[in-house]
């Protein structure tokens, strides 16, 4: 099985052909196509092919399945005895991609 290491917003994900992964917001409509260019690494059975850092040329085409948000985060902030307490929510924006190719 074929697998690939890309990084998008920051983060690193192994992904394998098939794989739908979560990942922070893309500007990309659900439908679209996408294409990670920075891949650090490529895995096919025997054969590792390593990037100092990315490898040259490699990308692995995905396509966007849906926006959303995430779960809420309740964020509370309190100073003792100040009487000062805060509640604020947060959910942090995603994108779901299914990865179609890995093209190294």
């Amino acid at each position: 099985m074929k697998h690939a290491i890309i990084v998008t917003g920051g983060k690193q994900y192994r992904v394998a052909e098939g794989d739908v992964i979560f990942v922070e917001k893309l500007d990309k409509a659900a439908g679209e196509k996408v294409s990670f260019d920075q891949v650090l690494a490529v895995v096919d059975g025997d054969n590792a092919v390593f990037g100092k850092p990315a490898i040259a040329g490699a990308t692995v085409s995905a396509n966007v399945v849906k926006n959303g948000k995430g779960a809420k985060v309740r964020v509370y902030k309190m100073k003792p005895k100040k009487g000062y307490r805060r509640t604020q929510g947060h959910r942090q924006p995603y994108t779901k991609v299914q990865i179609e190719a890995i093209n190294a």
